[in-house]
């Protein structure tokens, strides 16, 4: 089976193949590489993380994209998407377990006081603080897809009071779930500490704006992890001045890498990471793709086909 690996980054293409040597030698793999004559343009499946817009032009037979993500945003933005091709998503992939452990750590600094406990260490002070218990922490999950239940699920089983929000109705057993735009103003005013894992729509872009942030209860907390073009940056620092938000950790940016001089490096109550939240494993998602072919070759639909009119 011949399959193309395409990426603006070289080092993604080299550990693809690396690992489709060791696990899937009956794999042709070719990586593209813009502007060298093609082995074979009748290919019609590809392995992708923000490909070169050429690589459309140069394969005109292709009919499946799979990328190595759960974003598709990057793709669907691009010139010269032919109509025929199929994109399918990674589905978790291991995704939402590090999107998970990444949120229970930052919730804990953000809901408990150890940095005043790192404080006291060096004060070499013994000083235990009153804590709030976890269900008075009212915890908003933004996004109820994958990713975004595992979350909502595994904070309500430590006890937190967590409230969900979908642009499409969800059932989530032990969340109070809202839908739709008549859903999001009680979703807002239920929520102190708002984790955001929306994937990124034009209905998405900038709904962490003044309007909606102003919602949330007071002194209301922000985890942004999905992704830069959901938040109107200017519109939290104004919030976080007059402190109605207190704190807010932010893993993706519209501009990546964030430049430096921009305000969010030095602000004392923003912690800024750089797009870790839920970094591929680039083996797990290959066996993934693995199946979903096997299972094309068999006539078995597929999940995580994306569609262009939602977004996702």
């Amino acid at each position: 089976m011949n399959i193309i690996l395409a990426s603006e980054s070289h080092e993604y293409t080299d550990n693809w193949l690396k690992i489709i040597k060791a696990h899937y030698p009956h794999w042709h793999a070719i990586v593209y590489q813009p502007g060298i004559s093609q082995p074979d343009a009748g290919v019609s499946r590809a392995i992708v993380w923000k490909p070169p817009v050429s690589l459309f032009e140069d394969y005109p037979a292709l009919q499946y994209l799979f990328n190595m993500g759960a974003g598709v945003d990057a793709i669907l933005r691009q010139p010269g998407l032919p109509d025929q091709v199929q994109i399918v998503r990674l589905e978790d992939a291991g995704l939402a377990d590090k999107m998970l452990e990444y949120v229970i750590h930052y919730l804990s600094k953000i809901t408990r006081p150890f940095d005043r406990y790192a404080l006291f260490q060096q004060q070499q002070q013994w000083k235990p603080l009153p804590e709030p218990s976890a269900s008075q922490i009212a915890v908003g999950v933004m996004g109820l897809g994958v990713i975004g239940q595992k979350i909502a699920q595994a904070l309500t089983g430590l006890g937190y009071t967590v409230h969900g929000w979908s642009r499409t109705e969800r059932k989530l057993q032990g969340v109070h779930t809202y839908a739709g735009e008549n859903g999001l103003p009680d979703f807002l005013r239920s929520t102190q500490v708002l984790i955001n894992v929306l994937p990124l729509t034009q209905q998405t872009r900038a709904i962490l704006n003044q309007q909606t942030l102003s919602q949330l209860q007071a002194p209301a907390s922000l985890i942004n992890i999905g992704r830069g073009e959901h938040l109107q940056e200017d519109d939290l620092l104004e919030l976080m001045k007059s402190g109605h938000i207190g704190k807010a950790v932010l893993d993706v940016f519209c501009t990546e890498p964030l430049p430096q001089g921009h305000p969010f490096w030095i602000h004392p109550n923003i912690i800024v990471t750089p797009h870790i939240s839920g970094p591929t494993n680039d083996e797990l998602a290959l066996a993934q793709i693995n199946q979903k072919i096997t299972d094309l070759e068999n006539g078995r639909d597929i999940g995580g086909i994306v569609s262009r009119e939602v977004g996702y």
